[in-house]
This record gives C-alpha cells, sequence and structure tokens, in this order.
C-alpha cells in the first residue's frame, strides 16, 4: 500500500539534502512535489491545500535540532501533520455494555459480507468477545451463504435469517437470539446497492432504529480514492457513522481513500484489510501509517503481530539452540513457517525503517517467495535424521531419494543444501550479534546505522508488560 506515494515523497525530502536550515524558499520545491505526489495519489483538493498549508507553517522558522539535520526535521514535520490528517491516534470499537451491537454497511462490492466475518474474528481471538452474527441483507441471497461459512470456519455462532422478512425485523429477533445465548457483541451484515439511494437508507435508518446506540461502520472501497471519501459523507449525513473501515487496501498503492475521510467527515477510520485471509484485519493507528509512508517502518506494529503469531516457547529454544552454535534444516523450516505466519516477505520489510527504499530498487520478491516454497518441498522429502544433520545428505544416493521425492533435480537438492550451510553461518553468526547488541531498529535488540525510526511509535501507554514472542534477548 501507498507505494506510489512513498516514492515520491522520498524524492521531495532529497530537495532538503545537504541544506543547513529549513526556509521557504528550500522547502517550495520539496511542497510542490508533495502537493503533485498528494492529488495524484487522488487526496481530496480541500485536504492536500490544508495539508501543505500546515506543513509550511510549521516548518518556516523551525530551528534546526543540534545532530539532526534539516531533510531529517522536515520529514518528522511532514509525519506529524500527516498522522494529524489521518485522524492522530487510533479510535476503538466501544464495547463496554453487556451486548453490543455493530452495524455494518456500505455499497456493493465493498467487501461488507467479508469484513463481518474479519471482525468477528479480531473480536473473538484478540478481544476475547462472545461474538454473534446476523446475516440482514435481504437483497443479495448469497450474502447470507457467505457469512455463515465465515461463521462456520471461525466457530462463531449466527442467526439463521428468515430473508423474507423486513431487514429490521430480522435484526430485532435477532438481537433478542443474542440476548439468551448471552453474547457480547452482535455484527449485523447490511444489503448494499451499486449507489446510494433512498431505499437504502431507509432501511438501514430502520435497522439502526432497531438496535441501541450502535456503532454504525461503513466499510469503503479504498480503491476508489475519492469517490469512497463521496460515500462517506453520503452514509454520514442520512445514518450517522462511528466509524469507517478501508477494504482493499493490500491493492491500492495510492492511499487518497485514507489520507481523506477523515480530515472530510470527521469520522475516524477504524479498521484497515489487508489481504484475503481473516487474520488481515489491522486496527488504523494514523501516526503508524504515516510512518509506512514516509518509509520510517511500523516496527510497533510488526512487533505486535509477532506476539500475536510466533510461539514464544518455540522461539527461547531456537535462540538456545542458536547460543550453542546449533541450526538444523528443521529448524530453517520452523523459522519459515513462522515468518509466513506474519505476512509476505514485502509486508515484513515494508514495516522495517528504510526498506521501502530498498525494496524498490530490488524490485519484484516473489520470485524469492517462490524459491521458499521450493525449499519447503525438498525439505519434506527428507527423512526426521536428515533435517537433523544435514550432512547426511552428502551421500548421493539420498540426495537422489530426495530429488525424486521432491519432483526437483539433484542439482536443485545440492543447490539447497549449500544454501542452507550458508544460511546456518548467518543465523549462528547473528546470534551471537544479538548479544552485544546489533540488529536494526527492534526495541532490544541495538541500532543499526542507516535506518530511522519513526517518531513517537515506540511511546505507548504502559498497561502491563506483554511476554515478548522473541524471548527476553529480543524485546
Amino acid at each position: 500500500m501507498f507505494d506510489n506515494l512513498s516514492e515520491k515523497f522520498q524524492d521531495a525530502f532529497k530537495n532538503l539534502s545537504g541544506k543547513g536550515s529549513i526556509s521557504e524558499s528550500n522547502i517550495e520545491d520539496a511542497l510542490k512535489e508533495i502537493r503533485t505526489a498528494l492529488l495524484e495519489a487522488d487526496v481530496n483538493f480541500k485536504v492536500v491545500k490544508e495539508f501543505i498549508a500546515m506543513v509550511k507553517e510549521e516548518a518556516i522558522g523551525e530551528k534546526v535540532l543540534r545532530g539532526v539535520n534539516p531533510g531529517e526535521q522536515f520529514t518528522k514535520i511532514v509525519h506529524d501533520k500527516l498522522a494529524e490528517v489521518m485522524g492522530e491516534e487510533h479510535k476503538d470499537l466501544n464495547l463496554d455494555r453487556p451486548l453490543n451491537p455493530i452495524l455494518i454497511v456500505g455499497l456493493n462490492g465493498a467487501g461488507k459480507t467479508t469484513f463481518t466475518g474479519k471482525l468477528g474474528h479480531v473480536l473473538k481471538n484478540k478481544k476475547k468477545k462472545q461474538v454473534y452474527f446476523i446475516p440482514a441483507d435481504n437483497f443479495r441471497p448469497a450474502a447470507k451463504d457467505q457469512l455463515i461459512k465465515h461463521a462456520k470456519g471461525l466457530q462463531i455462532d449466527y442467526f439463521d435469517s428468515d430473508l423474507s422478512m423486513l431487514p429490521k425485523d430480522i435484526v430485532k429477533a435477532g438481537m433478542d437470539e443474542a440476548k439468551k445465548l448471552g453474547k457480547e457483541v452482535v455484527i449485523v451484515d447490511t444489503a448494499g446497492r451499486l449507489q446510494v439511494d433512498d431505499e437504502l437508507m431507509g432501511q438501514l435508518v430502520d435497522v439502526k432504529n432497531e438496535l441501541s446506540n450502535p456503532e454504525v461502520l461503513l466499510v469503503a472501497d479504498a480503491m476508489t480514492g475519492q469517490e469512497a471519501v463521496n460515500v462517506a459523507k453520503v452514509f454520514h449525513e442520512k445514518i450517522g457513522l462511528t466509524g469507517v473501515a478501508l477494504s482493499k487496501m493490500d491493492s491500492d498503492a495510492r492511499g487518497g481513500a485514507a489520507l481523506s475521510i477523515r480530515h472530510v467527515t470527521h469520522v475516524p477510520i477504524k479498521y484497515i484489510s489487508t489481504g484475503e485471509k481473516m487474520k488481515d484485519l489491522e486496527p488504523f493507528h494514523p501516526d503508524r501509517l504515516a510512518g509506512r509512508i514516509l518509509d520510517m517502518g511500523d516496527v510497533v506494529t510488526l512487533v505486535e503481530k509477532a506476539q500475536e503469531t510466533i510461539d514464544e516457547k518455540e522461539a527461547e529454544n531456537m535462540m538456545k539452540r542458536l547460543e550453542n552454535q546449533q541450526f538444523s534444516i528443521n529448524d530453517f523450516m520452523k523459522q519459515m513457517e513462522q515468518i509466513n505466519k506474519l505476512g509476505s516477505m514485502t509486508s515484513i520489510l515494508k514495516m522495517l525503517p528504510g526498506m521501502g527504499g530498498m525494496l524498490r530498487n530490488i524490485g519484484d520478491l516473489s520470485p524469492a517467495e517462490d524459491e521458499m516454497k521450493k525449499m519447503k518441498v525438498i525439505i519434506s522429502s527428507m527423512t526426521k535424521k536428515e533435517r537433523d544433520d544435514h550432512k547426511l545428505l552428502k551421500v548421493d544416493s539420498r540426495i537422489k531419494r530426495v530429488a525424486k521425492g521432491s519432483g526437483t533435480t539433484e542439482s536443485a537438492v545440492k543447490d539447497f543444501i549449500k544454501k542452507f550451510e550458508q544460511m546456518q553461518g548467518m543465523m549462528i553468526n547473528m546470534a551471537g550479534m544479538m548479544k552485544g547488541g546489533g540488529l536494526p531498529n527492534i526495541p532490544g535488540m541495538g541500532p543499526m546505522p542507516g535506518f530511522r525510526q519513526a517518531p513517537n511509535q515506540n511511546k505507548k501507554k504502559k498497561k502491563g508488560k506483554k511476554k515478548n514472542p522473541f524471548g527476553s534477548r529480543f524485546f
């Protein structure tokens, strides 16, 4: 996401390199490039105008801090103003009551039903809530079947709606059932239309009136840019939104919707969908997203993902083995599986400061991911003893067997063993570096020269210390 915008911002910042101070004259070209970049990203014109004015006002006359060059200081100003435009801080759902209704609205094709499933997954697994689905879309019958499929896959209870009933009557009956079952959160999936119309809005108002002070979330397609902003304005005026969820953020390289909606409608973005899987839903943090746009990374989100997906005990064991200079093919396989849980290689690397620009130079990483898949197939054709001791694979007969079992060639197996031995040495050396504090810009690992970190990303309110997924030596 935001690939085009990130690249244009980086080009704009280059103009300030080597300057002794920030002034109106030396930031003018940078501001012009930023303005153009934002407009090309389909950001609302008024938002662009106000944003440029805010940055200019903040930057001109700003004294350069000792040890900080003007380019870096200007980048921080842009970061802070981007976060401000997008809402400054994360706005969570209000789920403080015994029974909390959430009404999902939006146009056809925006991804409402899929989002309902993703939100259910988040609330059940991360917030530990008793969730209940109500399919109330009697316009598209397949929507009910789709939501029931999600519910069964997620092991979430659902109301078996009678689609011949009016949506408001479906919701009333569903809420009564949810109360009987002792549910804490009810998510109502409603009908969409190809365009905003009075009939749709009338139905939604009736449904909302059946609910007690619900969260009303608009699911908007991020790829539609300013059109998503216009849709949000209409829905907010007619129904009253409490939040927006942007779908298909992983497919949008521009980002106009994310940068415009909050500033235009004053409705906070609460979630962004970053993939097709049920787990691909992130809470919207304006400061973190600003960091991603400016290639400052998003280490906090990466750490949170790691805490959720990585087996802490397994990671501790891995670290102990590395410290004892042990790293087997079996360890390598487990490591690949852990990384895969975090997301694609590209998405992970983009969360590290400075890696966005590097990735643009490297290009497409899908060949590397395909190579990892081939490695997994080769490893799967090995015996347990061979995975624990790769030196057994020096025997030609074993190589032939693995090649045949994996559908590859003997040279491919030999090439894998060679690459693994290189990886083995690197991992063992890295473990030694970590003892002295040596990996890049991740809390507890020490800084790596050349990487910069987004301002204030690690300043979080203390809510009790979480166990870190990588063990005590890591975070």
